[in-house]
C-alpha cells in the first residue's frame, strides 16, 4: 500500500479564544475516557478533542483529509490509542505539532498515523491560521503555505522507519515486510 509522501490540503490550527496555541493537551481532552468503551474505529471521530473547550465541534467541522495543527507536548498523559484513532476515523491526514508526548508519538507512529514535528509552527500567531491550504513533504519535513505563500521553516522529516511503518500502515504490516 503506497500512502501519499505530500499532503495538500486545508488546515486546523488549535488555539484558544485568544490565538494563542493550547499547550499540553492530554489524551483525556483529546478523547475523554468515558468513551473508552467504544471499540468501533468508524464511531471514534465523533468524541475527538470533545473534552477540549471551544473544540468540542471539531468533528463536524472537520472533513477527510484536513490538517490539524498543534502546540507543544500534544498527546501527553495516559497511553490511550483512542486519542489517535479518533483522528483516524475523522480522516484526518495529518498532524504537525510543535511536539508531542512520548507515549502518543509512539501510538500514532505504530499505527501508521502521520504526525510531523515542527518547533515553531504554532507559537507565532498569524504564521498558519485555520483555513489555509498547506503542501506537506513527509519525508523532507517541508511546510508551505498555498494561501500566504510562504514557507514554513523548521520541520523534521520522518525518520526512514517512521516512513516504512506509514507505508506499510501500521507497525504489524511493516513487520510482515521485513519478516518475508
Amino acid at each position: 500500500m503506497k500512502r501519499p509522501v505530500v499532503i495538500k490540503e486545508r488546515v486546523w490550527v488549535l488555539r484558544d479564544e485568544q490565538g494563542m496555541a493550547i499547550d499540553d493537551i492530554d489524551t483525556d481532552q483529546i478523547y475523554h475516557n468515558a468513551h473508552l468503551a467504544i471499540t468501533e474505529l468508524e464511531k471514534m471521530g465523533q468524541f475527538a478533542l470533545g473534552n477540549l473547550p471551544g473544540w468540542e465541534d471539531f468533528p463536524q467541522k472537520a472533513k477527510p483529509g484536513d490538517i490539524l495543527i498543534v502546540g507543544r507536548n500534544f498527546g501527553a498523559g495516559s497511553s490511550r490509542q483512542q486519542a489517535v484513532d479518533c483522528f483516524r476515523s475523522l480522516g484526518i491526514a495529518l498532524i504537525i505539532g510543535e511536539s508531542f508526548g512520548a507515549i502518543y508519538k509512539r501510538n500514532a507512529v505504530n499505527s501508521g498515523f502521520p504526525l510531523l514535528i515542527c518547533p515553531g509552527i504554532i507559537s507565532q500567531p498569524g504564521k498558519i491560521d485555520s483555513g489555509n491550504i498547506l503542501e506537506v513533504n513527509l519525508s523532507a519535513g517541508e511546510v508551505y503555505n498555498h494561501t500566504t505563500g510562504k514557507k514554513i521553516e523548521g520541520g523534521e522529516r520522518f525518520s526512514q522507519v517512521q516512513m516504512d511503518v506509514y507505508q506499510a500502515g501500521n507497525l504489524f504490516e511493516y513487520e510482515k515486510t521485513i519478516l518475508t
